[in-house]
């Protein structure tokens, strides 16, 4: 099976190719999505956030604007939340993999904002980063409800930039060109990862209907 790392900064049209991926077939774990059910009513990230940030968690849940208020502007307790939430991210993935696995699927897709930030391309076999040019980046960003330019601006300094991302990544695709175009090189990529051999899954020794842990 052939895993993908699906990348990009903020605002440069990721989830529209995941949804366009899932489209064509290929399953799609969302990271973003998998940090909400963590952080959500009873989430299995829930308690430890509780103890790292106290008062963020209400009725069960991570309140995310009081969390973002605790983390904003602060590397160190940007670094504490990462350390709660990566490793759980890391294992959601990795069931994913194993359902897929054993479903025979040829492309799966990991959907990864922080891709090349947390050295997610180590466990992908090509990566592929989304890009757009910056003013079309600014404005889809600043559209976003409760976005200013100071929260964009710190968000771009933890990300690597996009121009590197582009040097690292296997696929580049534009997605300010369009819908079409972004489908169309999307398929282009499908078809030719296809032809590869994954290099990660399933794991040496993994045999079908097994579940796979750290």
């Amino acid at each position: 099976m052939i895993v993908l790392g699906l990348t990009g900064s903020i605002g440069m049209g990721k989830s529209t190719a995941a949804r366009m991926l899932k489209r064509m077939g290929a399953p799609v774990c969302d990271s973003d999505a998998v940090v909400h059910g963590l952080l959500g009513k009873h989430g299995a990230a829930v308690p430890a956030i509780d103890a790292a940030f106290p008062g963020v968690v209400r009725d069960g849940a991570v309140d995310r604007r009081a969390l973002g208020a605790a983390v904003f502007g602060n590397p160190e307790a940007l670094k504490r939340l990462e350390g709660v939430l990566h490793p759980a991210v890391k294992e959601a993935q990795r069931v994913f993999l194993a359902r897929a696995a054993r479903r025979r699927v040829k492309v799966a897709v990991l959907d990864i904002p922080l891709l090349f930030e947390t050295g997610g391309e180590r466990r992908v076999d090509r990566t592929v980063v989304v890009t757009a040019p910056f003013l079309v980046q600014k404005a889809r960003v600043l559209a976003r409800p409760g976005m200013t330019p100071e929260k964009f601006a710190a968000i771009l300094l933890r990300q690597t930039p996009d121009a590197e991302k582009r040097r690292r990544a296997d696929y580049v695709v534009n997605t300010g060109d369009g819908r079409h175009h972004t489908r169309r090189a999307l398929r282009k990529i499908i078809a030719d990862v296809k032809r590869l051999r994954g290099r990660h899954w399933p794991p040496r020794g993994y045999q079908p209907g097994q579940v796979v842990h750290a």
